[in-house]
C-alpha cells in the first residue's frame, strides 16, 4: 500500500503568518501552495516552495475563489469562464515562482469553497479541468475521492488523484460535512489518525452518522492552518507507516 500525505499550505499574507510550513513540511511528502488568490502573496509562495526543494517536498498549487477576507472558504458567484481564467492566473504566478527556484510543479488542487463547488457540480469541474490541462497536462488533478472532480480530470485527459481527509467528517454520500455544522471537524487527533488507517488499510470511512462509506484514495490531506498542525502529520505519518503504508509523493505514485 502506498500513500501520499499533503497539506495545504504558504497561506500567510504579508507581516500576518498562518500555520508553521517548515515544521509541518517535514512530515508530508507533497505540499498544495496557496496562489494568492484565498491566501499566500508572492514572497511567501517562494519562500514556500524553496522550502519545498530543500525538504524534497513535491510542490503543487492552490487555486481557490479570489477572497483573501473569506479565506477562499466562501462560494463566489463566479461563472465557469471566470473561474478557469482565475485558476489558469494562479497557475501562472506559482509556476514564475517555482521555475525562479529551480521546482517544477507536480499537481493541482482547488481550496476551500471552490473545491467543494467542483466536487458536485460538472460544469465547475471541467472549467477547472480545462484550465489545468491548457496550462500543462502533465499536472495531477487532485479531487475529492468519488467526486465530480474527479471524473472532470480524467476526461481532459489528465492524470488524477483522490483525496481523503484525516480531519474532516463525512456524509452516507461520502461528501465532506460542511465546515457550519455540528461535527464537521475532528479535533481528536487519534481519532483523526484512525480515520487515516481506515481509509487507507481498508478503504472505508465512517460518516458523521455511523453509515460506513467505501472510497479509494491516492492522497490523505492535513489542513497546514490547523493547530499543532506539524505535531499531526509527524503522528499520522509514523502511524501510517507503522501501519505498513508507504508514504509516497504523487509523482511517484503515478509513474
Amino acid at each position: 500500500m502506498r500513500m501520499d500525505l499533503n497539506v495545504d499550505c504558504g497561506e500567510s499574507f504579508g507581516v500576518w503568518t498562518l500555520g508553521d510550513d517548515a515544521a509541518v513540511l517535514r512530515h508530508v511528502t507533497s505540499a498544495n501552495i496557496a496562489c494568492g488568490a484565498h491566501a499566500g502573496d508572492p514572497s511567501v509562495m517562494r519562500r514556500t516552495l524553496r522550502l519545498c526543494r530543500e525538504l524534497g517536498v513535491s510542490a503543487g498549487a492552490h487555486p481557490g475563489y479570489p477572497d483573501l477576507q473569506g479565506f477562499g472558504r466562501r462560494a463566489l458567484p463566479l461563472s465557469p469562464d471566470e473561474i478557469a481564467n482565475s485558476v489558469l492566473a494562479q497557475l501562472g504566478a506559482l509556476d514564475a515562482l517555482a521555475r525562479a527556484e529551480g521546482v517544477r510543479l507536480a499537481h493541482v488542487k482547488p481550496h476551500g469553497a471552490l473545491y467543494n463547488r467542483a466536487a458536485g457540480d460538472r460544469e465547475i469541474a471541467d472549467a477547472i479541468a480545462g484550465a489545468v490541462a491548457a496550462f500543462d497536462r502533465r499536472l495531477i488533478l487532485v479531487g475529492l475521492a468519488g467526486s465530480q472532480m474527479i471524473e472532470a480530470g480524467q476526461a481532459a485527459g489528465l492524470r488524477v488523484a483522490r483525496e481523503a481527509f484525516v480531519d474532516r467528517a463525512y456524509e452516507a454520500d461520502g461528501s465532506l460535512r460542511a465546515r457550519h455544522l455540528p461535527g464537521a471537524l475532528i479535533e481528536d487527533v487519534a481519532r483523526g489518525v484512525a480515520q487515516a488507517l481506515s481509509i487507507a488499510l481498508r478503504g472505508e470511512v465512517t460518516s458523521w452518522d455511523g453509515a460506513c462509506v467505501w472510497l479509494e484514495a491516492d492522497t490523505l490531506c492535513v489542513h497546514g492552518d490547523t493547530p499543532g498542525a506539524a505535531a499531526r502529520a509527524e503522528r499520522l505519518r509514523h502511524a501510517l507507516e507503522q501501519g505498513g503504508v508507504v508514504v509516497t509523493p504523487l509523482l511517484e505514485l503515478h509513474v
